[in-house]
């Protein structure tokens, strides 16, 4: 780890930096590593936008692709084989952080496909499959927080497999996720599962927030809403940390902790500014605060290391303020339940899309690597 920079000063904060973004050339470069030597990077989520970007550049993929293509492999089974070997990788690169963070970090998250999000029982035997196929203890499946989602973050836990909940917007739904992991957690210890082997983040979004809301407060265009704009965000993340904080208080909770478990932390999601008039580190230095992890587009994470000011903690004593602010919201007429229901819908449509583009892309790489047939008909 690299000392007296921004990124030292926010990891040792207790803000695990987790990159946004993997790639058979990042990893293959020796890029990845560099991350970890370098900027304090302990960690890596994907998902389908991810592969679908990796994927359509294409050349480092390009000897597994005819090999895929060869042997006549499907384009479902092409996706799944390129992406989990991706994972592996990564998540044999990060091993020596997960050992020295006890299993904490050091963690690669994959994803189960988009079109599963409201499939519970789809998404179980996808997990399952994900994890068989990675098969390292670092590796974390990431499953939505959609209602069946629940359901499914319950089940994969009670096996024995970590999991990282995304597309969660919010605080009832965070509320949700936690006791879905309590409930899994529950079942695991009954199963005689060693819980301590048993890791989650719940990756609450927050500029996707603040874009949606912006959109609205510029709609009604009075000087109270637009003096509420880019405020929403921040103040849902902050208020997400206080939920945290008093479910992993709870009698439940800390039996479980006591039984070996450990905490679901919150993972700050969409933490690149999509307002260039605002701080790009704004969704870094306003949520600092211990047992929290940012996972950074790489845009985020130089911004940060060029000119972050990090503060000890610039979560505590916010949640009155925070209060207030989402209170504000409601008086000019923000509906906040339709804004996270609007979120969630949206984000699942959004990975579906990537998800298909990805299907295309593989699609027509396997056409293209596949030999053409000189076999003769006589």
């Amino acid at each position: 780890m690299t000392e007296n920079t921004p990124l030292a000063e926010l990891s040792l904060a207790g803000v695990s930096i987790w990159l946004d973004d993997l790639s058979r050339e990042r990893i293959a470069s020796g890029g990845l590593a560099n991350l970890i030597a370098t900027k304090n990077v302990v960690g890596v989520t994907t998902n389908p936008t991810i592969f679908a970007g990796a994927l359509s550049k294409g050349e480092a993929y390009a000897d597994q692709v005819a090999a895929l293509a060869a042997a006549g492999t499907s384009v479902h089974d092409a996706v799944f084989e390129i992406t989990t070997d991706d994972v592996t990788a990564a998540s044999d690169i990060f091993r020596p952080v997960y050992d020295r963070t006890n299993g904490v970090d050091g963690r690669v998250s994959i994803e189960v496909e988009p079109g599963l999000a409201h499939d519970a029982a789809g998404t179980v035997v996808q997990a399952q499959q994900l994890w068989a196929k990675v098969n390292r203890p670092n590796a974390m499946i990431k499953i939505p927080a959609t209602i069946e989602g629940l359901d499914a973050i319950t089940a994969t836990i009670a096996l024995g497999i970590s999991v990282n909940v995304t597309l969660i917007f919010s605080l009832e739904r965070h509320r949700q996720v936690i006791n879905a992991y309590l409930s899994g957690l529950e079942k695991a210890r009954s199963a005689g599962i060693d819980l301590s082997t048993i890791h989650s983040v719940a990756s609450f979004f927050v500029s996707r927030v603040d874009t949606e809301i912006n959109g609205r407060l510029e709609l009604i265009g009075t000087d109270a809403a637009l003096a509420l704009k880019s405020k929403a965000g921040v103040a849902n993340a902050q208020l997400a940390y206080q939920v945290y904080e008093e479910a992993f208080s709870t009698e439940r909770a800390l039996g479980l902790i006591q039984a070996g478990a450990n905490k679901q932390r919150p993972l700050w999601a969409s933490t690149g500014v999509k307002d260039p008039s605002l701080p790009d580190t704004l969704y870094v230095t306003n949520l600092v605060a211990p047992e929290v992890v940012n996972t950074m587009p790489e845009k985020t994470l130089e911004a940060t290391l060029d000119h972050g000011v990090i503060p000890a903690n610039s979560i505590r004593g916010t949640y009155d303020e925070a209060n207030r602010v989402l209170d504000a919201l409601a008086d000019e007429g923000v509906s906040y339940n339709d804004v996270t229901q609007v979120l969630e819908a949206e984000g699942v449509a959004k990975f579906i899309i990537s998800w298909n583009e990805l299907l295309d892309t593989v699609t027509a790489a396997l056409e293209s690597a596949t030999p053409i047939d000189t076999g003769s008909a006589l």
